[in-house]
């Protein structure tokens, strides 16, 4: 073939080659919203063997509209809470942030996810609110 230096060959297997990947984003475009966000903190006592997880889950399916995020900032257990809760119990702590995408809500409107909140997370944990 006469080729004069480093030289490279090969084979294609067409059946072989992937298809391309469908263009679609990695991840949602970011939606932000002018409107003022509302955090609520939560407790419920709940029997020691319930999982934060669980309540954060609970807390979410309130009002997946507005409901922007949940998070465990506290849990109470060990022997304090029993002395203070009763044997076999612990608290957990919750704070939800409501996010409204096209008018401010009203405070009959954050009562009214609140009260969901509670609902959800207690009817999930079988607990009760702690005031």
């Amino acid at each position: 073939m006469g080729v004069k230096g480093p030289a490279v060959a090969f084979t294609v297997w067409i059946e072989a080659v992937p298809f391309p990947k469908a263009k679609t984003p990695t991840r949602p475009a970011l939606a932000l919203s002018d409107l003022q966000a509302v955090e609520r903190d939560f407790a419920f006592v709940v029997d020691a063997g319930v999982e934060a997880l669980t309540a954060v889950n609970a807390a979410y399916g309130a009002d997946k509209a507005l409901i922007e995020a949940v998070s465990v900032f506290d849990q109470f257990t060990g022997a304090k809470a029993e002395e203070q809760m009763g044997a076999g119990k612990k608290s957990i702590a919750l704070s939800v942030r409501l996010q409204p995408r096209d008018k401010t809500l009203t405070d009959a409107e954050i009562e009214a996810v609140s009260a969901k909140v509670v609902e959800k997370v207690t009817k999930a944990t079988g607990g009760v609110q702690r005031k």
